[in-house]
């Protein structure tokens, strides 16, 4: 599994170039109401569009949430764990601790305990491991350099191996989908 390096620029009072933080992320979560504890590091976030880049703060090291504010983005690595067949999970304590709005309905929870949606336009980037991205329609196998556009689309992460997946993830503001009203 591949560490994590984060490093974060900036500009000095001359307008020079500067490395304002390097270092494996401050704000890590780990989402115990997942059965094996799903692992987020928030890597940057932003509140507004165009995103303001005069600040030197860290801005990660918000309090966690789940989808971005309006305008927003968020920069964050997960690390799905391993599901073991059979396993009960509570979706609703997951999204509440998730911080999400977007909870899944009993009906979505039939297909998988974490199918859910965002408001969200969101880019991922498999780095390691394998899991299935289920769909109301089907489903796609993602694996080392599967790159994944979801838009706002009902979705599901489903970790059937053995080791933990590892997705690198942007998420970016979006309006909801015509198709859903």
């Amino acid at each position: 599994m591949p560490d994590i390096h984060r490093v974060v620029t900036g500009h000095n009072e001359k307008g020079q170039s500067l490395v304002l933080f390097e270092d494996a992320g401050t704000n890590k979560v780990t989402i115990d109401s997942w059965p094996g504890g799903l692992k987020i590091t928030e890597l940057w976030v932003t509140n507004e569009a165009p995103a303001n880049m005069d600040s030197d703060a860290d801005r990660s090291t918000r309090p966690f949430q789940h989808d971005p504010v309006n305008g927003g983005t968020i920069f964050r690595w997960l690390e799905f764990p391993p599901e073991s067949q059979g396993e009960s999970f509570d979706a609703g304590a997951i999204f509440t601790q998730l911080g999400s709005e977007n909870k899944p309905t009993g009906e979505m929870s039939q297909k998988h305990f974490s199918m859910h949606r965002t408001d969200s336009i969101d880019y991922l980037v498999v780095l390691s491991g394998q899991m299935q991205m289920v769909m109301d329609e089907g489903e796609v196998t993602l694996r080392p350099g599967s790159c994944i556009v979801q838009q706002g689309t009902n979705h599901a992460w489903v970790n059937r191996g053995s080791e933990p997946c590892v997705v690198a993830a942007i998420l970016v503001d979006g309006a909801k989908p015509a198709a859903l009203g």
